[in-house]
């Protein structure tokens, strides 16, 4: 079964077309490295939850919504050489982290087994 890494940060609504120009390259990145798909999502119905939502989770303030982004491997083997890959990859190393369109320091991001496959 494939393995998945999933990402959540909070981007602020005027840096949306921003954050989507470098989405767009950070996918061809993973897929030109081998990544079977890559996806990068902006809120949409989602509320501030009065214990967890998306919007607390990433400290949401007022002008910024939240993206969702997937990144699905063959397998955690593969995702360890691809993202090694992808880190090096000069399309991205190169890039400044106080020039990212969102705020790097509340994105958070983990791997994942899938369980169910429909």
């Amino acid at each position: 079964m494939a393995y998945v890494d999933a990402y959540v940060l909070p981007c602020a609504q005027d840096k949306v077309a921003a954050y989507r120009r470098l989405a767009r390259k950070a996918g061809a990145v993973w897929k030109d490295h081998g990544a079977l798909q890559y996806m990068e999502c902006v809120a949409d119905d989602v509320e501030p939850g009065k214990s967890t939502s998306f919007p607390r989770a990433v400290k949401a303030k007022p002008g910024e919504t939240v993206i969702v982004a997937f990144v699905v491997f063959r397998s955690r083997a593969a995702r360890d050489r691809i993202n090694a890959k992808v880190m090096a990859d000069p399309r991205l190393a190169s890039l400044d982290p106080r020039d990212m369109p969102f705020d790097t320091r509340r994105m958070f991001w983990g791997g994942f087994k899938p369980i169910v496959e429909a």
